[in-house]
Formats: structure tokens, sequence, C-alpha cells
């Protein structure tokens, strides 16, 4: 019996990211179900198109992150804080597109969009720092076998007494 893990932990990625954008337009499709009840349809319209929004951008996000730890697991730290700041940047310029572009006010309720924004991020991150810290993925890789020359023994105390010996 074996402890090593026949599993590959790369592969139980991806149900983190489908559940987080599950759980986000879920998210996003009750509260425009709120909006369309409260203010009618710009409303509704308003909360769907800030989870989407954020839907996208986090995917987008989490799928260059996972990609980066695939390949170099050494740049992942490095491209998730970048993409975090992207994520922060494409969020903004959405928000401006859409206040520039005439939809917000009319079609689509400002305060829904936002809410819907912050419904869509909130739920999407719960969700993902539940499912992730459940994952087992190994902080480093055991290597099945014992390097060349490893026929020494010797305790780290057993050591230090012998390079004093010499």
């Amino acid at each position: 019996m074996t402890t090593e893990s026949q599993q590959d932990p790369r592969t139980s990625v991806a149900p983190v990211l489908l559940g987080g954008a599950a759980v986000s337009v879920g998210a996003g499709l009750v509260l425009a179900g709120l909006g369309a009840v409260v203010a009618g349809a710009p409303a509704a319209y308003g909360a769907a198109v800030g989870a989407g929004l954020v839907v996208v951008v986090f995917a987008l996000g989490s799928l260059a992150v996972d990609a980066v730890a695939t390949v170099a697991p050494g740049l992942a730290l490095v491209v998730a804080l970048t993409t975090y700041l992207l994520q922060v940047v494409l969020t903004g310029v959405g928000f401006l597109a859409l206040d520039r572009s005439g939809a917000l006010g009319e079609t689509l309720a400002a305060g829904w969009v936002a809410a819907g924004a912050v419904v869509g991020t909130l739920s999407w991150v719960v969700l993902q720092i539940a499912l992730t810290t459940r994952l087992r993925i190994p902080a480093y890789a055991l290597t099945a076998a014992a390097p060349s020359g490893a026929d020494d023994h010797r305790t780290p105390a057993s050591g230090a007494a012998r390079a004093g010996d010499r």
C-alpha cells in the first residue's frame, strides 16, 4: 500500500472554475429576478449585465492563471497578481463603456449593474475559496527513487559531529 497519489492534481482545478462561474451566474439571475420584481426591466437587465461582466472577466483571469500554473508553476503568483490588476482595470473599462454607450439609465439601471457586479464577485470568490481549500494539491512532489549516492543516512546531528572529526 502506498500513499502516493495516482491522480494528476492539475485536473481538479476545472470544477473550481466552473463552480465559481455557475454560482455567479445563478446569483446574477436571482438578483435579476429580484430587480425585475422591485424596479422593473432596467433593473433586471442591469443586474444580469453586472454579474455577466464579472463572470467573463473572472473566468478569463482564472483560465490565464491556471494555464500559467500548469506550464510554469513558479510564475503563477506573479501572473495571479498581474491578472488581478488587469481584472480590476477591465471591469472599470466595462463600466466606462456602458456609461459612454448611453445604456445606463434607460436600458440598464446603474445601481443594479453595480449590485450585480458586487453579488457576482462575492459569490465567485466565496465559492472559489471554499472549493480550493478542499482540493488536495500537494505542495511538492516526492520522487519515487532515492538520488544516487544516498547511502549515507546520517541525522543532522551525527553529520555535524563527523564534520568536526575531519
